[in-house]
């Protein structure tokens, strides 16, 4: 991404993080957007620019904090649904990673391991001076919507989205293994989320992508 706009996208957000109304915990801000439009790079290039300002960076992504296999796969659901809403536990990721970063400098969160399907808990401290980052899909959900302060939407084209994560997902199988799942399970469920909720039109920032 462009380093002007990258810069200009860090000077906002450490003015959010100024004029924060509760200063006595973290501006907690949303990278959203779907696969393959590159929420993961962005908020290393936003962090890395916000070193320069006086704040602290902690980075969150939404997919080191899923359920184990048997509660998303298999469940009798559609696939997309199970992506859409089984893939978190939604009570989980509210009462141990959102509400915890408005009212408390400590969090017990729950950490996926996709090389044994295992769920660990880690103690993570954060401090009141931050601004938290955290990237994934779906972060505009209506039930996750009101506990960001700000939320900036990635808003890439579907072609290119689709080049990206077909030839990037190796760990799904091959080419075709990789077309099947998104067309089964992912592509639905992004498309029921941009269909219900609109992300676009609630994001407090959109970067659209060429």
């Amino acid at each position: 991404m462009n380093s002007m706009f990258v810069r200009g996208t860090a000077e906002n957000l450490f003015h959010q993080f100024l004029n924060r109304s509760n200063k006595n915990r973290p501006l907690l801000v949303g990278i959203d957007g779907l696969s393959g439009a590159g929420k993961t790079t962005f908020v290393k290039e936003i962090k890395q620019e916000l070193k320069g300002f006086n704040c602290e960076v902690k980075i969150f992504h939404l997919d080191e904090h899923i359920v184990e296999r048997n509660k998303r796969y298999h469940t009798g659901y559609e696939e997309w649904y199970e992506y859409y809403y089984l893939q978190w536990d939604i009570g989980e990721i509210i009462n141990r990673l959102l509400m915890p970063l408005h009212n408390s400098n400590h969090l017990d969160l729950s950490f996926y391991d996709k090389s044994d399907d295992s769920i660990s808990h880690r103690q993570i401290e954060v401090f009141t001076n931050s601004i938290i980052l955290i990237e994934g899909v779906f972060l505009q959900r209506k039930e996750w919507k009101s506990l960001f302060d700000y939320v900036i939407y990635i808003n890439c084209p579907f072609e290119l989205r689709k080049e990206r994560v077909l030839g990037r997902d190796s760990y799904i199988g091959d080419y075709h293994d990789r077309f099947k799942k998104y067309t089964d399970r992912y592509w639905p469920a992004e498309k029921h989320y941009l269909d219900t909720i609109n992300p676009i039109s609630i994001a407090d920032l959109v970067i659209n992508i060429e």
